[in-house]
């Protein structure tokens, strides 16, 4: 007996995406407002590669209280202090200190500080970055994120109408504005893993908002005399079902790492999780209406023209 395969979206869908264009945009517009409030404040959680200092990775013998070894750092007077712990059992810990603790000396007094307050502990990982250092990754970071989104704007204007090209990039702009709203709410360490994580969902974001403006834009020369809002139900109907298996697959590979991957992929994992949900859904609900609002005059082909042709029984052939 053969088993038939799972469809996570049922043949034949005619959902009336559009009914919501202006529900969908203004809970973006609010959303993004809100993430460029939180921008500022409480704003974002620098980590060392942003704001220079130390990041000590430290396995202590036994398990013990935040509080003690939050004391037993700053006595050193190295700087603030940030305790997070990176494992199971109490006994793996990451240390941040300030930029005031970057100096010849500080792993010295770290090494001295476990073998006389926390016997048999070891160092396991010691980073340190300097001011100049964090100051150049932090201005680079903002120009790779700026020059991919210039770069989506120009390969979407050749290869689209310009209406296509300024859907995608305005779309890709409130999600990256929501992503940066998201770590400022739970204010995850923001560092170049973060900055890695934001260019792959701007690279996943354009793909899924490229098959569905290629979509509308074959059935545009396909039934002629359609119009354009029924046109961009119709074919994110068609599309609907690859953008949901592809959302869930990139999900499914995230979440493990998201849940058991360490501190360290956390944050980039969680960012990754969040960005995908935003983007996949802004495909419909954002870049969508923006085109429908850009293109209603001059992407819409005249009705009655020759070679009209009726729309598929089925609208879900992805």
């Amino acid at each position: 007996m053969m088993l038939r395969p799972l469809r996570l979206v049922p043949d034949g869908t005619q959902i009336k995406f559009m009914r919501g264009r202006f529900a969908g945009l203004i809970v973006s517009a609010v959303l993004s407002i809100a993430s460029v409030v939180m921008f500022f404040y409480p704003g974002l959680n620098y980590a060392v590669d942003f704001t220079g200092g130390v990041v000590v990775e430290v396995r202590l013998a036994a398990p013990a209280d935040l509080s003690t070894v939050r004391g037993a750092f700053a006595e050193l007077g190295l700087g603030q202090v940030k305790l997070q712990q990176a494992g199971s059992g109490g006994r793996d810990l990451l240390v941040t200190l300030g930029r005031s603790a970057s100096g010849p000396d500080t792993n010295k007094a770290i090494t001295t500080l476990l073998a006389t307050r926390f016997p048999g502990s070891e160092i396991r990982r010691f980073d340190e970055v300097g001011a100049r250092v964090s100051g150049e990754l932090f201005r680079s970071g903002l120009l790779a994120v700026s020059l991919s989104l210039l770069a989506v704007l120009v390969y979407i204007w050749f290869r689209f109408d310009w209406q296509f090209g300024v859907g995608v990039v305005g779309t890709l702009l409130l999600d990256v504005t929501k992503t940066i709203g998201f770590l400022a709410l739970t204010q995850l360490p923001f560092d170049l893993n973060s900055v890695a994580a934001i260019m792959l969902l701007v690279g996943y974001s354009v793909t899924d908002k490229i098959v569905v403006y290629d979509r509308i834009r074959e059935n545009l020369r396909k039934f002629r005399s359609m119009p354009l809002r029924p046109l961009i139900d119709l074919s994110i109907n068609q599309t609907l079902s690859r953008t949901v298996a592809t959302s869930l697959t990139v999900l499914l590979s995230i979440l493990p790492l998201a849940l058991i991957g360490g501190e360290a992929i956390r944050a980039f994992a969680l960012i990754m999780i969040f960005g995908i949900i935003v983007g996949t859904s802004s495909s419909i609900f954002i870049a969508s209406p923006i085109l429908l609002f850009l293109g209603q005059k001059r992407l819409r082909p005249a009705i009655a023209q020759e070679g009209e042709r009726a729309p598929p029984a089925e609208a879900n052939a992805a």
